[in-house]
C-alpha cells in the first residue's frame, strides 16, 4: 500500500465513510493517476479539468457519475493534500434528473412469479415488500426479522443509517416456508450465500439483479428491471394506496423529503387526480375537412 493510499484509507475511516464510497473514492483517484500516469499528487486543476473533460467526451459517462467522480477528487486533494480547491475552475456538472420506470401491481406479480428459482422468488417478494436496497437485503440477518412487532429491522442502511420497515404476514409466511426447506439453517444471514444457501458470508449484491433480470425475461416484461425498480414500485404503490410522503420517507430511509417527493410524479392516483386545463375550455367542435369543401 502506497503512502498516499494509506493516508486517504485513514481519513475516509476517520469519518466513517462506508466500505462502498470508501471502495468507490480510492478507485477514482487510482484511475485519475492512472490516466496521466503519475502520482496523484503531482498533478493540479488543469489535470483535473481535462479528465473530467473526457470522462463525458470519451467515456460517455452519466453527469451524476461524473459528480461522484470530481467528489472523490475534491476529497483527496482537501481531506487528504490539503490543498485548495476552486469551484470556479472545477464546476459540477449540472445534475440530471430522470424519473424511474415503474411496474404496474400486475406486472410486479407476474414478475415474482416468474422467478426463475424459489431462491430467486423470496428474493424478490422481500425487495419488493419492504423497499430495501439490494446491499441492505444483502445483509440482512436472521435477528433483524421481529415477529413479534413485526417489523424488519434494517442495519446500517445508506449513511450508516438504521430503519425498521414493515413486516408483511405474506412476506414473514413465505420467508419461514424458504426457511423450512434449507438443508442447513443459517445462523446469522438470513439470506446466506453459496449454491446451497447455508455459507457463512451473506449472498452477493449481483443475486437481487440477477434474480430481476431473469425474471423480468421469463415474464416477458420489456421494462428496465433491476433491484431498486421495486423499491421504486414499493414507494409509488404505497403512495397511490394512500400512505403520506412522510411515512414513505422514513421506510426509504431517504434523510431530505425533497428525495422523496418524486414518487409524485410516479403515482398514477395523484397524475390522474389533477384535471389538464384543456378539460376546462369551451371549445367549438372541430371542423371536419369535408365541410371545409362543401363552404367553398
Amino acid at each position: 500500500m502506497t503512502r498516499l493510499r494509506k493516508m486517504m484509507l485513514e481519513e475516509l475511516e476517520r469519518r466513517n465513510y462506508s466500505q462502498s464510497t470508501t471502495r468507490a473514492y480510492i478507485q477514482t483517484v487510482e484511475d485519475f493517476a492512472g490516466y496521466f500516469g503519475c502520482r496523484p499528487d503531482q498533478l493540479g486543476p488543469e489535470h483535473i479539468r481535462q479528465y473530467q473533460a473526457q470522462l463525458f467526451s470519451k467515456r460517455k459517462l452519466a453527469p451524476n457519475t461524473v459528480t461522484q467522480r470530481l467528489a472523490a477528487l475534491r476529497f483527496f486533494f482537501v481531506k487528504t493534500l490539503h490543498k485548495s480547491w476552486s469551484a470556479d475552475q472545477t464546476p459540477y456538472p449540472k445534475k440530471v434528473v430522470h424519473l424511474p420506470e415503474i411496474l404496474s401491481q400486475e406486472e410486479v406479480a407476474r414478475l415474482i412469479d416468474a422467478a426463475a428459482t424459489p431462491f430467486h422468488r423470496i428474493v424478490l417478494m422481500t425487495l419488493y415488500a419492504t423497499g430495501v436496497r439490494r446491499a441492505e437485503l444483502a445483509h440482512l440477518k436472521v435477528s433483524d426479522i421481529d415477529s413479534q412487532r413485526m417489523v424488519i429491522h434494517v442495519q446500517g442502511g445508506k449513511g450508516r443509517k438504521d430503519r425498521d420497515v414493515m413486516l408483511s404476514p405474506k412476506l414473514l409466511e413465505a420467508l419461514r416456508e424458504h426457511w423450512r426447506g434449507l438443508r442447513r439453517k443459517p445462523g446469522t444471514w438470513l439470506f446466506p450465500g453459496n449454491r446451497w444457501h447455508t455459507g457463512k458470508e451473506p449472498i452477493d449484491t449481483k443475486v437481487p439483479w440477477q434474480a430481476c433480470q431473469q425474471a423480468a425475461q421469463r415474464a416477458g416484461i420489456t421494462k428496465r428491471v433491476h433491484p431498486h425498480t421495486l423499491r421504486h414500485c414499493f414507494a409509488t404503490h404505497l403512495l397511490e394506496a394512500g400512505a403520506d410522503l412522510r411515512t414513505i420517507q422514513v421506510l426509504l430511509g431517504h434523510r431530505d423529503l425533497e428525495e422523496t417527493t418524486i414518487y409524485l410524479h410516479l403515482s398514477q392516483r395523484h397524475l390522474n387526480a389533477t384535471a389538464s386545463p384543456l378539460d376546462s375550455l369551451a371549445l367549438s367542435p372541430a371542423v371536419q375537412p369535408d365541410d371545409l369543401m362543401r363552404s367553398k
